[in-house]
Formats: structure tokens, C-alpha cells, sequence
């Protein structure tokens, strides 16, 4: 249900609730039925004021700009903003659009996850704004009734509002990454209200209009950009778990505090077909796939169909390790890059710079 507007390493365009794919979710059961009761009007007025519409643009390699968009929610009154790593990933520019605001405020990363799928928003230039309640996604059972908001299509304006049940608990799926890889995502929600491209990053709230799930992607729909009726969100109390220690500056292998340091290279791993077409001496590593301009990697003299085998002299086996080995150094810190291309094995000592969100 994504909606890829530029090449591999540049990001998903305005479509952004996931596409889990066709294959069974693992875990969990399901006897979930459609909600019938609940005041799904009350629960929506209580809800909105804190949803914001979250718009992204995304630089390619190329100069190209894409547009992205999402949901997220308000969390603190001075306008901290939670929403999934997937909506801004990737992302030059974020701006939120704020029910009852006129215009759009400029929004900047301040942590986050991507292994998890989550990340913190500062808008910048408020205060004052109403919040939404989180509660305690450990009390939620199956057959329960819950409501999702979000940005449906991108559209912007007035959320949408649609209703459903829990269908299964503590799911495990695998979803197309953001840029061209997968991610694997443990202990979700299953639910049969209709999630469409867009509404990743808001709310599932429960009958008394407190926060249990975000969502965070949905089966795939035959009819491109029609609802789907299975979904998934990420548990309320992992998200601020997450959220909690993004706020308490605690950087982990998984979570990234500002913005991480930027080498320029969009990758994909490198598989065995991929390094024999290329004639390369190695089976592992991350191919890359192009190079931006200006960039640290451009300096170095790292080219397209290279592949990184190293940082700072520790092995890269794929594109997510190298992904890791980079975010965790901060802009304008220096690391050792080790490429193999036809010419043979090199390696640059590179300054990161400030880049895209991650």
C-alpha cells in the first residue's frame, strides 16, 4: 500500500502505511468481530484536536524531489509529536499541519527508532496545543472495539475515522522498508477497521478515546489504494517506551538521538547473482546503488555498483548493518570506509555530514 515516487535509497512517496504483504502475520490468534456500539463521533472530537497531518519531502540521488505524508499525534503541549520512523524517513523537509491552525509548522526529528518504527517530532513554534491520552495497551483483549484516525490518501484536512475490533494480539510481520529493504515487526495489533495509505503514524483509541496502538501498516489491497481491512499497529506502551527514552537522550544500538551522521550512499545488500555480474572477489556487503552529489562518499570516490564491506574496520554484511554503523556517529564525525569495486579494495577517512531523516 506504498507508494514509491523515487529510486531505491530516496524514500516512499505520499502513500505511507506500509504494505505487509500477502503472507499470514505470525503469532497471535483471531476471532475479532466488526464493532457495532461504539459513539465513534465522541470518540473522534475528543481525538482530533491532537492529530496532526505530517507532509515530507525527500531529495533523491538525482536532484528529484519526492512528497510524502502521515499522521502523528501531539504527546506534549509544547508539541512533541509521535509518529512512525517510516513517514519521515528519508525526509529533507517536515512540515505538520495542526487542526484549528491555519498554515504549516516546520517540524524536526528529535529520536528514533527505525528498527521499531518509531520516532519523535519537535514542531517548531507552538505551545499550548491540546494532547492525546495514551492508556495501557496491555489491558486490550480480542473482540475489543477500537477506532483509527489518520491522514487517509494524504489529503489533509478533517482525519479520517474509521471502526473495527481487535482481531489478534502480539503479531509478528514483515513489511517492504522504506528504502528498498524489509523490517520485521514483533508484538502488534491486529485490527479490521480500514487503514489506507497515509494513516500510518495515527491513533487507535479504545472506547474511552485513549491511545492503545499507532498505526503502522496494513495487509496489501488488490485495488491499489482501496482501504484495507487488516491492520496493524504498534502497542501504546512500546511506543512510549521508546518515546521515553528518546526524551531522556538515551542512544542505544536501535535508537537515534538529533540528527545522525550522513554518508550519502543509497545501498541494498549485496547478493551472490549481483557480485558475480559485477565481477567482485566478495560475497557479502552492501552494493551501492547510487551516490548523491556533494556528499562524503562522492569525495571519497565511491561509485555506484561498489559494494562497502567496512567501517572503521568492522565488517558490513548487508545494508542494515551499514545503516547501523553510520547512524551511530553524529555529524561531523570522521570514519574509516572500506569499498571494493573493479578496480579493487579502498579506503577513505570521511567527515559525515547532516542528511536526510533516517
Amino acid at each position: 500500500m506504498a507508494l514509491l515516487l523515487l529510486g531505491a535509497g530516496a524514500g516512499l512517496g505520499w502513500g505511507l502505511t506500509r504494505d505487509q504483504g500477502s503472507s499470514e502475520a505470525i503469532g497471535g490468534s483471531s476471532n475479532g468481530q466488526a464493532a457495532t456500539s461504539l459513539d465513534v463521533q465522541a470518540i473522534a472530537d475528543r481525538v482530533e484536536p491532537a492529530v496532526v497531518d505530517i507532509n515530507t519531502e525527500i531529495q533523491g540521488s538525482f536532484g528529484q524531489i519526492g512528497r510524502g505524508a502521515g499522521t502523528g499525534m501531539i504527546i506534549t503541549s509544547s508539541g512533541e509529536v509521535l509518529t512512525n520512523n517510516h513517514v519521515i524517513q528519508g525526509a529533507t523537509k517536515i512540515d505538520v499541519s495542526i487542526t484549528g491552525r491555519s498554515g504549516t509548522y516546520e517540524a524536526t526529528v528529535v529520536g528514533a527508532d527505525p528498527t521499531d518504527d518509531v520516532a519523535l517530532l519537535q514542531v517548531q513554534g507552538v505551545s499550548g496545543l491540546p494532547t492525546v491520552t495514551l492508556g495501557d495497551s496491555s489491558d486490550l483483549v480480542l473482540g475489543q472495539e477500537v477506532v483509527a484516525i489518520g491522514n487517509a490518501l494524504g489529503q489533509g484536512g478533517s482525519p479520517s475515522v474509521t471502526e473495527g475490533a481487535i482481531s489478534a494480539l502480539d503479531r509478528s510481520i514483515t513489511v517492504g522498508g522504506g528504502l528498498g529493504g524489509a523490517e520485521h515487526l514483533t508484538g502488534l495489533i491486529q485490527m479490521d477497521a480500514p487503514i489506507q495509505p497515509g494513516d500510518s503514524g495515527g491513533p487507535l483509541v479504545d472506547s474511552s478515546a485513549r491511545v492503545v496502538g499507532m498505526i503502522t501498516a496494513a495487509a496489501r489491497s488488490d485495488f491499489g489504494n482501496s482501504a484495507s481491512n487488516v491492520g496493524f499497529a504498534i502497542r501504546s506502551n512500546d511506543a512510549l517506551g521508546i518515546v521515553r527514552e528518546i526524551q531522556s537522550g538515551n542512544e542505544s544500538p536501535t535508537i537515534i538521538i538529533g540528527p545522525a551522521g550522513f554518508l550519502g550512499v543509497g545501498v541494498q545488500d549485496l547478493d551472490s547473482e549481483a557480485a558475480a555480474r559485477l565481477g567482485l572477489n566478495v560475497t557479502s556487503g552492501a552494493l551501492v546503488l547510487n551516490v548523491s552529489p556533494g556528499t562524503p562518499a562522492e569525495s571519497a570516490g565511491i561509485t555506484q555498483q561498489s559494494v562497502i564491506t567496512a567501517i572503521d574496520g568492522q565488517r558490513v554484511s548487508s545494508a542494515d548493518t551499514l545503516g547501523t554503523a553510520i547512524h551511530r556517529h553524529d555529524p561531523g564525525d570522521q570514519i574509516r570506509v572500506t569499498w571494493v569495486d573493479q578496480s579493487g579494495s579502498h579506503t577513505a577517512t570521511v567527515r559525515l555530514i547532516a542528511g536526510p531523516a533516517v
